[in-house]
């Protein structure tokens, strides 16, 4: 769990950089797009430090986990036997980007926004969406409502209960890493109930 943490307390310095705002953007673009790491830690200091800019903080990042989501789109559908074979090699997400790809024949704006929301991975979505040809504004649309919808109500949580919800997690830190490492996992085996 040692490197967990380290990753943890690199990702909340950003909180206290002058570029705070510029690197939230940037972590959630690349978390959409081919990056393990959620924005939502970054997120959570940045609403705990200032709470009545938490919907601006949301906003940030709700628009750079878009922008992240086209950029996997765009991976899916220019660079899927390069750039994409090579992030479903190196995440082991060869299995879970099958299934999406059943779930995008159900429902592909209900697939698509299942993942934005949830913790399922959302970047085997947004490659998958590129990859198998999903209507473009369909994927936008549904990535757009489920990202906002997810990160607002993050800052929703830190708006209404503040710092008391970072010092828990600092307190608790292992316990919330197994925590969400099990919500992880949780998250890859779900792709196979996605209705």
């Amino acid at each position: 769990m040692l490197w967990i943490r380290k990753v943890y307390e690199w990702t909340l310095a950003w909180a206290e950089s002058a570029y705070a705002s510029v690197a939230l953007f940037f972590l959630a673009v690349v978390e959409a797009s081919f990056f393990i790491i959620p924005p939502d830690l970054l997120l959570m200091a940045l609403c705990a430090g200032k709470p009545k800019k938490s919907f601006w903080f949301a906003s940030i990042c709700a628009l750079g986990s878009v922008v992240g989501g086209i950029i996997g789109y765009g991976i899916g559908l220019f660079l899927m036997d390069t750039a994409g074979k090579l992030i479903l090699d190196t995440l082991h997400l060869h299995e879970a980007f099958k299934l999406v790809q059943i779930k995008y024949e159900e429902s592909a704006a209900l697939a698509i926004f299942a993942a934005a929301f949830t913790p399922i991975p959302y970047k085997v979505f947004t490659i998958a969406a590129g990859a198998f040809g999903i209507s473009f504004f369909v994927f936008v649309l549904a990535s757009a409502v489920g990202r906002s919808a997810r990160f607002f109500l993050v800052a929703a949580i830190i708006y209404w209960w503040g710092p008391s919800v970072k010092s828990r997690i600092d307190k608790h830190f292992n316990l919330f890493t197994i925590l969400f490492t099990i919500i992880l996992f949780m998250g890859f085996a779900a792709i196979k109930f996605v209705r």
